[in-house]
């Protein structure tokens, strides 16, 4: 199996198209990643800013570049001596616009007769053999606003077939309605009504049965002719918890690509590691991701921030297990109940408790589920603590949860029933949509840990336990994928290694925010969700400088998504305004501003620090560490879209062309650490160039011993011929002084720093300062010259 020694991942768009990817491969290549990454390139919804949202997977999308796009790509990165990996999308096919996808407008067409009828997870006897589809909005359920037009049903811009023989010149089009193998409802109905599985609470993505062996050989056709024809080498899987069986499916793909290198995107809660039986290099890397960003937070920060949460709260605590059971039990009864009526009807005819009570049984296990989902055997004991965990809060359900816990288990063979099967595909929708995309907004005490796949009960890590992580994926998954910023966080690796620098400024932080929340209140400012201001402000801050229209776009996502003060549906206009408001007031008054730049300017050294140190133990972790595009400068962005915006490749290019030329030891080769971002590329490209020349440098993992007053301050590790060493808590640093007679000790002999080129030999301990190590940058990667 070909693995590479790290990707550089590009979001494929109609702007930055296959074509555009090709031309970019001498970029990548001189960058020294070792394999281009691309986002889904199979036809998408036309417009598609992203690609998930596939409606043909037969062909690569023609807005994207089509598959002389792709051959191009793939001809450029092979000719560089680079591997292709593309993401692809198992579990889910856009139908916002049905006559752009062709299985669902023949669905739609031929209900139950269609032959694709299987190809989709829907639920026919609950829609009285039809599939509802919540689009009509309030005021249009009598159907006026339907016409007739080309032989289809319309609806404003959207598009139905009419089965055949339905309609005649002249009837009424609400009639005609009526004789299809779908229902229009109202758009408020599909939480609750809806009958077909979808991706999480996203009505236009229709879950698929990839299960069905000819559903996955003809939605995997392409992706055959890929590695027939050697144009791409391996996979990124989105999603795979949708499935119904991923090892099944895994083991299916690893027979289609012949064992090529894939990786999944699977959430890992602390603790939680992937089943052993999965034909997979590993994750996509939120784990690494959690640690890093963990090891470099401040521990003695946290009563500091907890207080602040708790006074902006009105005086009340909160705590993150009774907040996420909150989070998710509303979930699995509002957003995502269409799920879980579907569970109960899949419930054996014969099961003892009526629908109600099962409803109610059902909930509660899947708001106490403490991962994403089992893989029944696998993980049975996760089951088990969620059936315990909701009977402690739900005492009169003991009966209920008991029954209920015996058909989601499986028979004593091991066999799993309907309902069993698709729970486990449900608990995860609930802990996405409940955690991620709620309790994260509710939960700003630190905002840096409020990221995908993270927990951020878990406030930080120590050097031990960072160790121990490492270790195990060194002797476990060592071609798994490290991530530091990707297409789905919420916010950019930079944002948040300046935002944890507020955990080494707790007191400084909350008089911040306290000022600019008396200064607002000054100016008349209606502010009545103090959690919601701080996370605003923590995302200002960390992202600073940015556009007024970013800072609003953010904040309106947010609180939205927390749903505590406003919502996406029946939000309150009121609130969203006096916040934008006092967006407003933070960029156009001299004061608030002055404060807002005063506390940028405290933590722009740090936050600075924190970056590289982050970068460093990313990019030489064990693992395969994966750029996301236009990271490899100091690049604050915030949560999709704004992750998503425009590169500056031509800028990137000049740069790394500068420090390429630059005479090692002058002044060009080693840029400042600052808003440039120069020093960030400096180290990218040198430790991907390294890791690509010399991956024998890099199959060990031994921690580094740290000595002195000031030993907690640094971190590192040798990987069996390169060792990383990076500055940790830089603001608390800096007050004492900096390191001093702090040692690092490493195998004895000479040492270079490829940042510095400056080589350094130990002393007779194997000793060397960090004074001197970390004296140019607050990171350093050696490589052994002896020995």
């Amino acid at each position: 199996m070909l693995t590479p020694t790290s990707t550089y991942r590009l979001q494929i768009t109609t702007q930055q198209d296959l074509h555009r990817a090709a031309e970019l491969v001498p970029y990548i290549k001189r960058l020294g990643a070792g394999w281009v990454y691309l986002s889904p390139i199979l036809r998408a919804t036309s417009g598609s800013d992203h690609g998930y949202d596939v409606v043909d997977p037969t062909e690569v999308d023609p807005e994207r570049g089509g598959s002389e796009g792709l051959k191009a790509l793939s001809d450029a990165a092979h000719e560089a001596g680079l591997g292709v990996v593309v993401d692809i999308v198992p579990n889910h096919q856009g139908v916002a616009a049905p006559q752009e996808n062709p299985w669902w407008w023949s669905l739609l067409e031929k209900g139950q007769d269609s032959p694709y009828a299987d190809a989709f997870d829907v639920d026919w006897q609950a829609g009285g053999g039809k599939i509802l589809i919540p689009v009509l909005g309030d005021g249009d359920e009598d159907l006026s606003a339907l016409t007739v037009q080309d032989g289809t049903l319309r609806y404003y811009d959207n598009v139905y077939p009419l089965a055949e023989g339905t309609y005649r010149e002249g009837d009424d089009p609400a009639e005609v309605h009526g004789r299809q193998h779908y229902e229009l409802i109202n758009w408020r109905r599909g939480d609750s009504e809806l009958n077909y599985r979808r991706f999480f609470t996203v009505a236009t993505l229709a879950g698929v049965r990839v299960e069905d062996a000819r559903v996955f050989e003809e939605s995997h056709a392409e992706v055959a002719r890929w590695f027939r024809e050697g144009l791409v080498d391996g996979l990124r899987i989105d999603h795979p918890d949708g499935v119904r069986d991923p090892q099944d499916y895994l083991g299916k793909l690893a027979v289609l690509t012949d064992g090529a290198w894939t990786v999944v995107e699977k959430i890992l809660e602390p603790g939680e590691y992937l089943p052993e039986q999965w034909r997979t290099a590993g994750t996509t890397g939120y784990d690494s991701m959690g640690w890093i960003d963990r090891v470099l937070t401040d521990a003695r920060g946290h009563y500091e921030l907890a207080s602040l949460d708790t006074k902006l709260r009105g005086g009340q605590p909160v705590r993150w297990d009774p907040l996420i059971h909150e989070t998710k039990r509303r979930m699995a009864d509002a957003g995502l109940a269409a799920e879980v009526h579907r569970l109960v009807r899949e419930l054996p005819a014969d099961f003892p408790h009526g629908a109600a009570a099962s409803y109610d049984g059902l909930a509660e296990i899947l708001a106490n589920f403490p991962v994403y989902r089992t893989y029944l055997p696998e993980g049975a004991q996760y089951l088990r603590d969620a059936v315990a965990a909701a009977r402690r809060w739900r005492p009169e359900l003991a009966d209920v949860l008991d029954d209920l816990a015996r058909e989601l288990g499986g028979d004593v063979n091991g066999t799993l029933s309907g309902v069993a099967q698709r729970f486990q595909q449900t608990s995860g929708m609930v802990m996405a949509k409940g955690v991620e995309d709620t309790a994260f907004y509710r939960y700003p005490k630190l905002s840096s840990l409020t990221e995908v796949g993270g927990d951020p009960s878990v406030f930080s890590l120590t050097p031990e336990q960072f160790h121990a992580e490492a270790a195990r994926r060194q002797r476990e998954s060592p071609a798994t994928m490290n991530a530091l910023t990707t297409h789905d966080t919420k916010r950019s690796a930079s944002v948040r290694a300046r935002i944890t620098v507020l955990s080494e400024q707790p007191r400084a932080w909350s008089e911040t925010v306290a000022t600019l929340v008396n200064r607002a209140k000054d100016a008349q400012i209606e502010l009545a969700d103090g959690p919601a201001v701080n996370l605003v402000l923590q995302a200002v801050v960390g992202a600073w400088p940015l556009e007024r229209d970013r800072a609003v776009d953010y904040a309106m996502k947010a609180v939205r998504e927390a749903s505590v003060s406003t919502a996406w549906v029946d939000g309150d206009e009121h609130f969203e305004a006096e916040l934008t408001r006092f967006i407003d007031f933070l960029f156009s008054n001299p004061r608030a501003r002055g404060i807002v730049e005063g506390c940028v300017e405290r933590v722009s050294a740090p936050g600075f620090s924190n970056a590289l140190a982050a970068t460093a133990l990313q990019l030489t972790l064990p693992g395969v560490p994966d750029v996301y595009q236009g990271q490899e400068l100091w690049e604050p962005s915030l949560v999709d879209p704004d992750n998503r915006r425009p590169v500056d490749f031509a800028a990137r290019e000049q740069m790394l062309a500068r420090l390429d030329a630059a005479r090692p030891g002058s002044a060009d080769a080693t840029p400042p650490v600052d808003g440039t971002g120069a020093a960030r590329m400096l180290l990218t490209s040198r430790a991907l160039r390294l890791r690509g020349e010399h991956p024998e440098l890099f199959t060990e993992y031994i921690p580094l011993e740290f000595r002195g007053a000031l030993a907690e301050h640094a971190l590192g590790f040798d990987r069996g011929g390169v060792a990383t060493v990076v500055t940790r808590f830089p603001a608390t640093l800096a007050p004492e002084g900096g390191f001093t007679d702090e040692t690092v000790v490493l195998a004895p002999g000479t040492w270079q720093d490829v940042l510095t080129h400056r080589e350094y030999t130990t002393d007779q301990d194997g000793a060397l300062r960090l004074a001197d190590l970390l004296f140019t940058y607050p990171v350093a990667i050696l490589r052994r010259k002896d020995g």
